[in-house]
């Protein structure tokens, strides 16, 4: 079977979107796994499907590069509002996508020949409730909790966006080893639906530098609801202000965060790397 692609990136989280409207695909987890390989396929964080949807201008369908589906994705959403705005020529200033964490409203950004170029997207209300992130731990937030894993103490603020994220602030950021400690993380019993989880350098009023480790992908170079839990954990602990603006730093590029009691924004790019065909 040959399926048309396209390869798309946000701050370098990247995937490869398949057209749902023209390719009907049976294992799309498995497709993914194969795809995503950076090795032996076109390589990329996971596959979304771009497809009709009765109650929003799209849905968006997401796996990982391991096969597992995830609910959400803020640098996959904006490539969605790009992909339908561009290809399926839904030139309109708004957009809704349907995902399985809600509909997300998209405010798209154009070039001066109309192309998208990025947007804005209302991520909707922050779940800061343990039993709602999931995280296993007591009391009606987990905001600086000390905790244990693997017999090292850390101090997590647990955050949900539709998927489940453990932030923590450190001092020197890019020396950590995510590919010891991300794991560890992601498979500890108390996250009931493994984390990911964000790691967080303070620089400055504004300003944060983050690296993640997502769950099922491991370290990407961004993750949209990652940086958007980060925001959230650092206005909890005092190191940002609601309502402002704050920048983070990505190993990929720059995000923009709004975060209020009744909701959080996210400004990005979306971005076409290539298309192309792949014969499975």
């Amino acid at each position: 079977m040959k399926y048309a692609f396209t390869k798309m990136q946000g701050c370098g989280n990247d995937y490869i979107y398949i057209d749902a409207k023209k390719f009907a695909i049976d294992d799309p987890a498995a497709l993914s796994v194969k795809i995503s390989d950076r090795h032996f396929g076109i390589g990329s964080d996971g596959l979304i499907l771009v497809a009709p949807s009765e109650v929003a201008d799209a849905r968006m369908i997401m796996f990982n590069l391991d096969g597992s589906e995830g609910k959400m994705c803020g640098n996959g959403i904006r490539c969605v509002g790009k992909f339908v705005h561009d290809i399926w020529k839904e030139n309109k200033e708004t957009l809704t996508i349907e995902t399985k964490s809600g509909i997300k409203t998209l405010k798209m950004q154009e070039s001066e020949s109309g192309e998208a170029v990025g947007a804005t997207v209302d991520m909707g209300k922050a779940i800061l409730s343990p039993q709602l992130i999931p995280v296993d731990l007591e009391g009606d937030t987990v905001i600086d909790r000390e905790v244990q894993i693997d017999g090292q103490s850390y101090n997590i603020t647990c955050v949900s966006m539709g998927n489940p994220h453990a932030v923590l602030f450190v001092k020197d950021v890019e020396h950590l080893d995510l590919a010891t400690i991300g794991p560890k993380f992601e498979h500890h019993p108390m996250f009931p639906e493994s984390v990911n989880t964000e790691f967080v350098e303070v620089l400055g009023p504004g300003l944060l530098r983050m690296r993640v480790w997502e769950r099922g992908s491991g370290e990407t170079w961004a993750c949209g609801t990652g940086t958007c839990a980060s925001v959230v954990a650092a206005c909890l602990n005092g190191y940002a202000k609601k309502g402002e603006d704050v920048r983070v730093i990505l190993n990929g590029g720059e995000l923009v965060i709004n975060y209020t009691d009744e909701r959080v924004l996210m400004t990005g790019p979306a971005v076409i790397s290539f298309t192309g065909e792949i014969e499975v």
